[in-house]
């Protein structure tokens, strides 16, 4: 059991590091192509190590708090924030917090990416050809971040075993935030004009964008970098160990 004290302070050190990479995101170093979803790449490694290590408390508050910090310091919009972002950064690494640790079978971790990503493609795809506003290169980046995405879970699991259970909680964590971001800033753009023109009373079909788009361009950092910095966390702080030996022994 972590201390509060801790929890505290992990919390505080999770959001100031979300907020800095999430800024260089809004910079440009991973910069957004669609909309006003922003926060993509590699900041959401941030919360989702927290998570993980210090549990979905930690994660979560420290992500909702980073995310509405920088919310405040690019766009301003308060509502638009706690509709969207908010909601959805704490759920997601809520979700990874909880489920990290969970043992997961290797066919069911296979076949749930997998299919998980053909229909975010079939989503994205079937749209684009009705007339979306994305063209051949965005349309190209999002089958490379899917593609990337199943073939990640699976070599992670099958040559780190002992990461498959935070693999199924990232995708399931990234797909109930990503689906949040999405009906969020659909459901404001209702009521109200979204921040740096993006339009008003936007179709049902752009919150399936949104969700498409955040959950692939999020999942392959999850996967890549989150597991080799949670091991070399384990080793520089062998208590990591002890409090989880009886689900991290390999580590």
């Amino acid at each position: 059991m972590v201390p509060r004290s801790i929890k505290v302070t992990m919390i505080s050190l999770c959001a100031a590091l979300y907020v800095v990479l999430g800024y260089m995101t809004f910079l440009g170093v991973f910069a957004p192509i669609v909309g006003v979803v922003r926060f993509w790449g590699i900041a959401v490694v941030v919360p989702a190590v927290f998570a993980f290590l210090f549990g979905g408390v930690v994660g979560g508050v420290g992500a909702a708090i980073g995310i509405f910090i920088s919310d405040m310091l690019i766009h301003g919009n308060a509502l638009l924030s706690l509709t969207a972002g908010v909601p959805a950064n704490f759920v997601m690494f809520y979700i990874i917090g909880r489920l990290g640790r969970a043992k997961t079978g290797l066919a069911t971790l296979n076949v749930g990416v997998a299919f998980g990503c053909l229909v975010i493609l079939m989503v994205f795809l079937i749209r684009w050809l009705m007339g979306s506003e994305f063209n051949l290169l965005a349309t190209a980046i999002i089958l490379a971040f899917a593609v990337a995405s199943t073939v990640l879970t699976v070599v992670l699991s099958r040559l780190r075993v002992e990461w498959g259970g935070f693999a199924v909680a990232s995708i399931v964590g990234n797909a109930v935030g990503s689906a949040i971001v999405g009906l969020g800033v659909w459901l404001f753009s209702q009521f109200f004009i979204l921040p740096m023109n993006y339009g008003h009373d936007l179709p049902l079909t752009a919150a399936l964008i949104w969700f498409a788009w955040t959950f692939t361009n999020q999942m392959p950092f999850l996967l890549a970098f989150a597991p080799p910095i949670l091991k070399a966390c384990y080793k520089a702080f062998p208590s990591f160990v002890q409090r989880d030996s009886a689900s991290h022994k390999a580590l």
